[in-house]
């Protein structure tokens, strides 16, 4: 079972709660907090379009750019020794870190998820 959801660029989560009886959900990796729920699948994902779609209007409305999860660009905190290693490898092999590390993750398990 997979346990989230796209629309418009936007992935949410897919959650239950047994308590409530419901699924419900937010759209991740944005400051925003955009939120949807349903009283089943189809419900879900109606109120997850329309989140999306009222999110999107509102910043069309008051001039405001959306926020975007997926830039292209991201932090890693290492290890000095280890940051040092990387420099010292890209440098002989003249490629950048940016580069060494995108080369890496694009051959990883991870790069190999179907969106």
């Amino acid at each position: 079972m997979n346990n989230t959801i796209q629309y418009k660029g936007y992935v949410g989560t897919v959650e239950f709660s047994e308590d409530d009886g419901i699924f419900y959900g937010k759209v991740m990796g944005i400051r925003s907090l955009i939120s949807y729920e349903g009283e089943n699948a189809r419900n879900l994902l109606a109120d997850f379009h329309g989140a999306v779609d009222d999110y999107l209007e509102t910043c069309r409305a008051e001039g405001k750019e959306p926020e975007v999860a997926f830039k292209g660009s991201f932090n890693v905190r290492l290890s000095p020794e280890l940051h040092k290693k990387l420099f010292i490898y890209t440098t002989a092999h003249q490629i950048s870190i940016n580069k060494y590390i995108e080369d890496t993750l694009e051959n990883s398990p991870a790069a190999q998820v179907i969106v």
